[in-house]
């Protein structure tokens, strides 16, 4: 029977796990080496949406929507509804037809999406440059969220639930289900790896492998334009970019803003791409955005908005984040080892999908069975791969 569990990453996906465990009678004990939600949750976009074909990837999707919008409805966490745009531009018949192909597969498994042509884009969505739009696909069950608030709600119900969060303390592992803290090494029945770029080298140190990169990303947040209240949230395919509105919504953790809301007024455009893609170490890369990231993502702004519309200038803020890779594009989630247990390989997509992948992991250190495509042990842990980004339309 499993009494006593650690869960290590203090992020999206470990506070969920966390507090699921918790209200099922584990002893829990999160560590976190910073604050909550300190790396990757707190540089994450807090885009949210349904729109996936595929039946295990649709079914996750609707669930953490679920339960985004329960959450929303019984804390101070805030959902903004706001539907998603994917497009591909003229001349790239590529992605044009892997879109045209997505959609009628999304709607078989119930997701309210649409095709959208250009003057049905351009009606909908007027403050949009649609003139060399070849195809364009609308999610209705979409919306935006400050990822870091996100955390600090589910952090204070996993407290709340009898869990012990322990931040601003860095651990280790060993040999067997044991975490190695500085006040010495405490055994447990489980250990629950949900540390993002951090989950390889931990998992390395009690001598088990997993195939996961970091790579690096980069957003930015432009100055207020009008045309944010009228826009969805958007990735254009072609070009290799997404943004989505920024609303003042979110207090962040314990007050203090996520990498989204600091220092950028309401009504701005966060913006994302500058994927660099190649293993990164998390001990050593640069936070900061480059300044051909910032300036090229201003210019596909520029272009991607209407005739008329008042474009950004600048950038209110800036900085890079670190997403994590596996081979087939799935993440890894389950029991790796004996007792010991990984969330993670979200390839941008880990906030989006925590509400129900937190759960899911919880159930299956209880016992319960998971989700067969996402089991750790398909891989050996030592294969090479190419580095893919999540958005990618194939």
């Amino acid at each position: 029977m499993t009494d006593s569990v650690a869960v290590v990453g203090g992020g999206a996906v470990g506070v969920t796990a966390a507090r699921a465990l918790a209200v099922r009678g584990a002893d829990v004990t999160l560590f976190e080496r910073g604050e909550i939600a300190a790396e990757s949750t707190g540089r994450a976009a807090g885009i949210c949406y349904d729109a996936f074909a595929g039946r295990t990837d649709a079914a996750v999707a609707a669930r953490a929507m679920t339960r985004f919008r329960e959450l929303a409805a019984e804390t101070r966490f805030s959902l903004v509804e706001r539907p998603y745009v994917w497009l591909a531009r003229e001349g790239d018949e590529t992605r044009a037809e892997a879109i045209r192909e997505q959609v009628p597969r999304m709607r078989e498994r119930d997701r309210a999406v649409e095709l959208l042509d250009p003057g049905a884009l351009a009606a909908e969505f007027p403050a949009l440059r649609t003139d060399d739009v070849a195809v364009a696909a609308v999610a209705r069950d979409a919306a935006c969220a400050d990822p870091a608030e996100y955390a600090a709600v589910m952090a204070e119900r996993a407290r709340e639930a009898g869990a012990v969060i322990r931040t601003e303390t860095e651990v280790g592992l060993t040999d067997g289900p044991t975490v190695v803290t500085p006040d010495g090494t405490v055994a447990f029945d489980a250990v629950l790896v949900a540390a993002g770029a951090h989950t390889r080298p931990l998992l390395a140190e009690a001598g088990v492998a997993v195939p996961i990169k970091a790579y690096r990303v980069q957003a930015l947040v432009t100055e207020p334009i009008p045309a944010s209240e009228r826009v969805p949230t958007l990735y254009d395919a072609t070009e290799g970019f997404y943004w989505r509105p920024v609303e003042q919504c979110g207090t962040g953790v314990d007050g203090r803003a996520s990498e989204v809301r600091r220092g950028a007024r309401e009504g701005g455009l966060l913006v994302g791409d500058g994927v660099e893609k190649r293993d990164f170490d998390p001990e050593d890369w640069d936070r900061t955005a480059d300044e051909p990231f910032l300036a090229s993502a201003l210019e596909r702004v520029d272009a991607a908005l209407a005739p008329g519309e008042t474009r950004p200038s600048e950038a209110e803020r800036s900085w890079a984040g670190l997403c994590t890779a596996t081979p087939d594009r799935d993440p890894l989630v389950g029991e790796i080892e004996s007792d010991f247990f990984v969330a993670a390989g979200w390839h941008g997509h880990g906030f989006m999908r925590a509400p129900a992948l937190g759960r899911t992991v919880a159930g299956q250190i209880l016992g319960e069975d998971g989700i067969e495509a996402f089991h750790p042990t398909r891989f050996d842990g030592d294969e090479q791969f190419p580095v893919v980004e999540g958005m990618t339309v194939e």
